[in-house]
């Protein structure tokens, strides 16, 4: 991805993957003016394995038929946390209890939440 509008267009075709199989609590954080690693974090969470993972696939298939591919994806197998890389944006997709855990929210506090509606 090169430009902001690219950058925007693929957090938009992320979030309505996601929605499309009903993730739970789906968060965008703008982490550009605080971290070189990316520009945006969308957290989000499913209810069992199977719809984690299928949230997952349907990010990657969504953003594939855009021309969008991950850089890496980890954490597929397990499917408590998986992370899907697309350099300027990480998709995190948990179970309920890691994303307690780990809480990347708080982590990411200051970076700014943004409605999807804002992008």
């Amino acid at each position: 991805m090169n430009n902001i509008e690219n950058v925007k267009e693929a957090v938009r075709i992320t979030v309505d993957a996601l929605a499309d199989k009903k993730a739970e609590n789906i968060q965008i954080i703008d982490i550009s003016e605080i971290s070189a690693i990316a520009d945006y974090f969308i957290i989000a969470n499913g209810s069992n394995r199977s719809q984690i993972q299928a949230l997952a696939d349907n990010v990657e298939e969504k953003l594939a038929a855009a021309e969008i591919f991950p850089k890496h994806i980890e954490g597929y197998n397990n499917a408590n946390w998986i992370l899907l890389d697309y350099r300027d944006i990480l998709v995190h997709v948990f179970d309920k209890e890691s994303r307690g855990f780990y809480d990347l929210e708080r982590l990411w506090r200051d970076g700014k939440l943004v409605e999807a509606s804002e992008i």
